[in-house]
Parts: structure tokens; C-alpha cells; sequence
């Protein structure tokens, strides 16, 4: 994972301009590094006991605003080229075996390997509460090694090497689907939301310089991009003081920050860009909130394998939700730029100029 995310930075920063297809592959490898980290690593949160989820989400919120922040310190106050900042920043990655190694305790997971899991069934979930967000706190608060039994992880071991059987996999089918209404769909409509507003929306937010802080268009994406992973790290971090009882509300809610940020983005009815920092840092928090929330309801109502395979398996939709984001990003941005163009606003042609 460290080496895909090294080699997509490097790749990126060392091709040309002229080489589109290479930065899309660069783009590519890292984010293949991301999905794979973030599945593995959170499903591994269910060895550490419940006070890793809150840190993974204050981490993965952390690395956000330092990536974020670290990217504007370089290319706007430093005045750095991006080639030079991504070629520092491709060192990051290995600090993350270090991590694992160091500072994470080995024996729980050396100690939940050699003990497995206990038996669950294959019929999914049907007594968890429909919304995922039972208020009881005993199953988070459990330990996610206790009562397991050695005979069960035999049986897995000795059924590893082999492919599924139909009913195996007509079982996973259905606690998937046990997965999709509680967990899966709000997580997918909150990040579909927000990434649409990150990669479609907000570069054509912008402003006559003489009205902003800046000096240059470049300085606005990020900028912005900071302000929303200041967002995403208080609400990461959130979860040791406060739960969510609807996942769907702050989920809808980031649809409304989509809809009112394009309206602005055709019609410009929003007079400062004070207030397109304070929506972007509420977009942030909003999405943040859904995500550790989401996980955070795993780890109360699903236990022993059954809460490894559910953390990981739901990470599925985010990644879902930035890709259609992604989609629907490169249709909007080019079409919204050219209606501001059209209607004598041409800031979006003018990124890193000085007018």
C-alpha cells in the first residue's frame, strides 16, 4: 500500500503535462492504496477494542487537514511548484509501516489470531435495529477478543484455501444486504454529496480578488480543501463526546449543501466568500460525522466476524459514492465554468493568474 501510494505521487509529480494517461494511472495507484488501506485497516480496528475506531477517525481526519494544510503551506506561502510539493509529499507514505509496527500493541492482534473468532450465522443480521444505531453502548464497550473459540478458527483455516460454496456465498450476499439500508446507503449519499461539491463544484466557486483574501485563483481550491478537512477532523474526532441517531439526516443535509452550492456556482446569490468558507467547513463536519458514526454503529450491533467483515465491506460505498462523484464531477465542472464564462464571470479560466 505505501509503494502504490509512493509510486502514484512520484508518478504524477515526474510526468509531463503532455502526458495525461501517466498522471491518470499516477492518480490511479494512489487511489487503489487508499481503498486497500482504508478496508484493511479498519476492519482490523475490531482486534484494538472500541477506543480504535474513535482513533482512526480522529487519524484519518488528522491526515486530512495536515495533507491539505501541508499542500497549501508549499504551494501558496512557500511558492513551491506542485511537481516539488508532490515529490516531497510522496515520502509520507512510509511512515505509515512504521506506525503499524511501533506504535500499534502486536499482541492483540498476535493474540486474536491465534485464538479466531466465535461462531456466527451465515443468515445475516435480522434483530439489529433497522436504523443500525441502537443507543445500548455494551457491545462497543465489549472486548472484541473475548469468548472467542479456537475450534471455529480451525474451521476457518481448514476452509480458507477453498473457493465458496453457493450457500457461503448466497450468506454473504444477504448479511451484505443487511448492511445496506442502516449503513451502507446514507455513507454512499453523503460522500456522493460532498465529492461532487469537492472535485464539481468548488473550483468554480470564486470571487473577484479584489473581494478575497487571495492574490491568485490557484489559492481558492485549496483553501477550500483545507477548510473542509478542518471539517472532517472535528467531526472524526467527535465520536468519544456525541453519537448520531439518524445517519440519513446529516446525509440529506450535505445534499442541500450540494443543491445551494450550485445554485451559487450558476447564479452567484451568495455576496461574500466568507460564507462559501463557513458552508465548506460545514460540509466538512457534516460528512466526517457520517462516516466515524457509521462504523461506530457496526461496532455496537455486530459482533465477532460478523463486525470485521461488516467494517470493511461498507467502506464499499464511500468508495462507490467518490467514484459516481467523480462521474458526475467531470460532466458538471466544464459546464458550469463555461456558464460563468458566458455570463461575465471568467474567474475559472484565470486559475493561477493575478486578475
Amino acid at each position: 500500500m505505501c509503494i502504490l501510494s509512493a509510486l502514484g505521487l512520484f508518478t504524477i509529480a515526474l510526468s509531463t503535462q503532455d502526458h495525461i494517461s501517466l498522471k491518470l494511472g499516477g492518480i490511479v495507484l494512489a487511489s487503489l492504496s487508499s481503498g486497500l488501506g482504508e478496508m484493511s485497516l479498519l476492519g482490523l480496528t475490531h482486534f484494538y477494542g472500541p477506543s480504535a475506531l474513535t482513533a482512526w477517525g480522529s487519524g484519518t481526519g488528522a491526515a486530512g487537514v495536515v495533507g491539505a494544510g501541508l499542500y497549501l503551506l508549499m504551494t501558496s506561502v512557500m511558492q513551491l511548484s506542485i511537481r516539488s510539493s508532490l515529490l516531497i509529499s510522496s515520502t509520507l507514505p512510509f511512515v505509515m509501516p512504521l506506525a503499524f509496527i511501533l506504535v500499534l500493541p502486536q499482541h492483540l492482534l498476535n493474540d486474536s489470531i491465534r485464538t479466531g473468532y466465535a461462531p456466527i450465522s451465515q443468515a445475516g443480521d435480522g434483530d439489529d435495529d433497522d436504523n443500525g444505531l441502537r443507543s445500548s453502548d455494551d457491545t462497543l464497550n465489549a472486548s472484541p477478543i473475548a469468548n472467542h473459540n479456537t475450534n471455529s478458527y480451525r474451521n476457518i483455516v481448514s476452509t480458507s484455501g477453498h473457493n465458496l460454496e453457493p450457500s457461503e456465498f448466497f450468506a454473504k450476499i444477504q448479511r451484505l444486504r443487511s448492511l445496506f439500508i442502516p449503513y451502507m446507503l446514507p455513507l454512499f449519499i453523503v460522500y456522493t454529496a460532498e465529492y461532487t461539491i469537492n472535485q464539481g463544484i468548488t473550483p468554480t466557486l470564486l470571487f473577484p480578488l479584489r473581494s478575497t483574501p487571495f492574490s491568485n485563483y490557484r489559492s481558492f481550491y485549496p483553501t477550500y480543501a483545507f477548510l473542509y478537512q478542518i471539517g472532517v477532523f472535528i467531526s472524526r474526532s467527535s465520536l468519544p463526546f456525541f453519537t448520531l441517531k439518524s445517519l440519513y439526516l446529516p446525509s440529506l443535509l450535505q445534499v442541500l449543501n450540494l443543491l445551494i452550492l450550485t445554485l451559487h456556482a450558476l447564479y452567484f446569490f451568495l455576496p461574500s466568500i466568507h460564507l462559501i468558507f463557513v458552508i465548506i467547513l460545514w460540509e466538512g463536519l457534516l460528512g466526517g460525522a457520517v462516516y466515524v458514526n457509521t462504523f461506530a454503529a457496526i461496532m455496537r450491533n455486530k459482533h465477532g466476524e460478523e463486525r470485521e467483515w461488516s467494517l470493511g465491506a461498507t467502506t464499499a460505498s464511500d468508495s462507490a459514492g467518490i467514484m459516481i462523484a467523480g462521474l458526475i464531477g467531470i460532466l458538471i465542472e466544464p459546464y458550469l465554468c463555461e456558464w460563468n464564462v458566458h455570463h461575465g464571470r471568467p474567474w475559472c479560466r484565470n486559475v493561477g493568474g493575478s486578475s
